[in-house]
């Protein structure tokens, strides 16, 4: 099953699943109940905390939900908020998903040395539903901006190249076989 976000973000060959943690957990799950996939994959775009650049194209299967408050030692959360479906995350690039975007460059220093590199919306709920449901999971994201003080702007400017070329690479690595 490939999925996305849906409003700004649709792809033929994906089904929208709602923007944000809240509604994907809602609808990713009614999904799963009405017809288990073998496979979950979610396609769509990410802010960079500042290594990975614009149109950059990224695969994971791991996912944190960090808050950016966490950091400065206002927050802390007793949940396990790193999850994957791999079993050596060394390699892999992580992705933090919040209900909220980045828009402090010096944040983003921080989860770099978490090895956090790009920040999505939906990707841990997606990994969490599909942990609960025990099916495996990834994501490909295309980098659309940086999270600094122009990340709406630049992700506006950026988002119709970002999203052709993330189709173009989707359709030639997954679905031209």
């Amino acid at each position: 099953m490939i999925i996305c976000a849906g409003t700004t973000e649709q792809f033929d060959f994906a089904m929208p699943v709602g923007i944000g943690m809240l509604n994907v957990a809602i609808n990713l799950t009614k999904m799963c109940l009405e017809k288990k996939p073998d496979y979950i994959l979610f396609v769509g775009t990410a802010g960079s905390y500042g290594e990975k650049k614009i149109f950059d194209i990224i695969e994971s299967k791991t996912a944190a939900n960090v808050e950016n408050s966490f950091f400065s030692g206002k927050s802390y959360s007793p949940i396990d908020n790193v999850i994957s479906s791999v079993k050596d995350v060394s390699r892999e690039t992580l992705v933090n998903s919040s209900n909220y975007i980045t828009t402090d460059k010096e944040i983003g220093k921080h989860y770099m040395a978490q090895n956090i590199h790009i920040e999505n919306m939906e990707f841990f709920a997606i990994l969490k539903v599909a942990q609960y449901f025990g099916i495996s999971a990834g994501g490909i994201f295309v980098v659309t901006n940086y999270c600094d003080e122009n990340a709406h702007e630049d992700f506006l400017k950026n988002q119709k190249e970002a999203m052709a070329k993330l189709t173009k690479y989707v359709k030639e690595k997954l679905l031209s076989k």
